[in-house]
């Protein structure tokens, strides 16, 4: 059985101040304690201090996230909810709205359509939006759905199957570029598959040659230390 409760950071102390109120889980089979952890973490209760236009939001998909039984830690400058060591799930901020994105959200079963895609070309993730409190309420119950079965993808060890990167277009003029430099050639080919799709997808999404050229001289640093884009 698990038991979530409140207590005082002068009772039970962990990474946090004196006289804060912390939210712990205690589990136990017959009456006897098996563990004894704290689910709210100290540097996620700062980054909610800290954001300005959607706290409350984010403190209410907090508070659903937490219920599910979720591990709370801070990955990319935001919160991000794990289990069994697996990212489940991470919240986050854009000018016009909060978003909960699902790290394997194209495995989730979405009928009424409620998750999105956050970009063109995303095949694992899927996020959705929020502007009002009132919204993330009246999705209560799904947001619980979608983390329930999360939890269940990660149990089930179960993987996205991620396009090959043969199958992603090739720019001509990375290609061009490559051919022209034989050791950014054999740079870009020890590249993994997973920097290298991302470079495909950033240098074949800029709409003008001109754009796609700049973005790839831009990268070739990156790509001679063998580090990807976002690396």
């Amino acid at each position: 059985m698990l038991y979530r409760v409140g207590l005082k950071a002068d009772t039970f102390q962990r990474g946090s101040k004196l006289g804060d109120r912390l939210e712990v889980t205690i589990r136990c089979v017959g009456g006897i304690v098996l563990s004894f952890e704290e689910t709210m973490n100290p540097k996620v209760d700062e980054y909610l201090r800290n954001a300005q236009k959607w706290r409350k939001e984010l403190e209410t998909l907090r508070r659903i996230l937490l219920d599910c039984g979720l591990t709370e830690e801070l990955k990319w400058r935001s919160p991000c909810y794990t289990f069994q060591k697996k990212n489940v799930a991470i919240m986050g901020e854009l000018k016009d709205c909060c978003t909960l994105g699902f790290f394997k959200g194209a495995l989730l079963k979405d009928a009424k359509g409620l998750l999105e895609k956050p970009g063109e070309n995303t095949q694992a993730a899927r996020r959705m939006r929020f502007v009002q409190v009132e919204e993330v309420l009246k999705r209560e119950r799904a947001l619980k759905a979608f983390v329930r079965e999360a939890m269940k993808v990660e149990e089930a060890g179960l993987e996205v199957e991620f396009k090959k990167t043969s199958e992603f277009e090739f720019p001509e003029e990375l290609q061009k570029r490559l051919e022209k430099d034989p050791a950014l050639k054999k740079a870009f080919e020890r590249l993994t598959p997973g920097r290298q799709r991302g470079y495909l997808l950033h240098f074949s999404s800029a709409k003008q040659a001109k754009t796609r050229e700049s973005r790839i001289e831009a990268c070739v640093p990156r790509i001679l230390e063998g580090k990807g884009l976002r690396d």
